[in-house]
């Protein structure tokens, strides 16, 4: 079998990237300081299949350092790579389409850290047309702790909560007895056809469950994106005719372009059995592009390095399974699109190198040294796939 398998541990960075500092990162290392606040605590960090392949080994091609408690210096089974981004941005578009062969080389719309961040036209107009009572928020905040804030006021006033990030993002949190998911999907649609002219990324749903003092975010969360702007591998391996499957929230990441099928689930664990699943089905030729978003959304940026800990250490667990399905011929990458560091400041994405462990029966082994580009993965599983070759990036084959 000829097929390869992306799975993006979202947001699990190796060290500041070389221009770190312009972003406010110079101190950000995902995995190197998880793993060290393990030590500090008298425990480590448990991940020996990632360490196998290579993990600690990409984070010192990053920065220097080996991760805090891993002793395995050499005899990895897999071909790791230290990558930093071409792309403007530490944001999830940028960070997907880049690894997919389309790196972005504008800049990207965003709001400004203030009260009110949002321009009142865009507001006023969005609350008229869509009859709403007003807004609540209107700010920079952390999803999880806007909706601890001002849910109850939601719940009482109706008026969705709106917010933004880092990223070039427009949020909608809605509790689903008050706005149901459907309502929400209308309103996200209608706010990200008003935001396209701002050269804004996404508009994300963010629908929210539960009482006073216990609201919870939903599996229902839905981002619509703006298409990327070139040629991606999932276009190319589409276009050739062979399965694309998306794996979590990749369909929205890449607007629903150049897939053939879409599988979902709540959690880290659910989406790995979904790629279970996969891999037992995928057809000759197939691309399966997953995103694992728990590291990111319930740990990154809620600066929980215990929860960020802990997740590494359940998907691991699950690696050997995955790797005892590959066929001969296969290829599969654990990568990530940006960093989301758990002990730094704020709650924002960090721009760090990012791994790019390649394992299975058709890998390429060893140390693949640094990269100035994600895109080298998409190039390298295009010439894998026998695709024709995309824009960006050079083959590691």
């Amino acid at each position: 079998m000829t097929r390869a398998f992306i799975l993006v541990a979202d947001s699990l960075g190796i060290g500041a990237a070389p221009d770190a500092l312009v972003f406010g990162d110079a101190n950000a290392n995902t995995l190197g300081h998880i793993a060290q606040w393990r030590v500090d605590r008298g425990q480590r960090l448990r991940a020996p299949n990632l360490e196998a392949l290579g993990l600690g080994a990409a984070m010192h091609l990053a920065c220097g350092h080996w991760p805090s408690g891993w002793s395995q210096r050499d005899g990895f089974i897999g071909g790791y790579v230290a990558a930093a981004e071409r792309s403007r941005g530490k944001d999830t578009p940028s960070g997907h389409w880049e690894m997919a062969g389309v790196p972005v080389e504008f800049d990207w719309g965003y709001f400004p850290r203030q009260a009110q961040c949002f321009p009142a036209d865009l507001i006023d107009g969005w609350v008229r047309d869509n009859a709403l009572p007003g807004v609540l928020g209107e700010c920079h905040a952390s999803g999880t702790e806007i909706i601890a804030q001002l849910g109850d006021e939601h719940v009482v006033s109706g008026k969705p909560i709106v917010y933004t990030s880092a990223d070039s993002v427009f949020q909608i949190a809605a509790h689903e007895d008050v706005i149901p998911p459907g309502r929400l999907i209308e309103l996200c649609q209608d706010a990200f056809a008003r935001v396209r002219e701002l050269n804004i990324a996404r508009v994300i749903a963010r629908p929210f469950v539960g009482t006073s003092g216990a609201y919870q975010r939903t599996a229902n969360r839905r981002d619509f994106a703006v298409a990327p702007p070139g040629t991606t591998l999932l276009d190319a391996a589409h276009a050739a005719g062979r399965e694309t499957v998306a794996i979590g929230k990749i369909g929205d990441i890449f607007a629903h372009r150049g897939i053939s099928r879409l599988l979902k689930g709540p959690d880290n664990m659910a989406l790995f059995d979904q790629l279970m699943g996969t891999v037992h089905t995928a057809p000759e030729g197939a691309l399966v592009f997953a995103n694992f978003v728990d590291f990111d959304q319930n740990f990154g940026h809620r600066r929980d390095v215990a929860g960020y800990a802990h997740a590494i250490e359940a998907f691991d667990a699950r690696l050997p399974e995955f790797i005892a399905q590959l066929m001969p011929g296969d290829i599969a990458v654990i990568t990530a699109d940006h960093g989301c560091d758990p002990t730094q400041t704020g709650s924002d994405h960090t721009r760090e190198f990012v791994p790019q462990l390649f394992f299975g029966p058709a890998a390429p082994l060893g140390n693949l040294g640094q990269r100035q580009s994600f895109s080298d993965l998409g190039q390298t599983l295009a010439h894998h796939l026998n695709l024709a070759p995309l824009a960006h990036g050079q083959s590691l084959l």
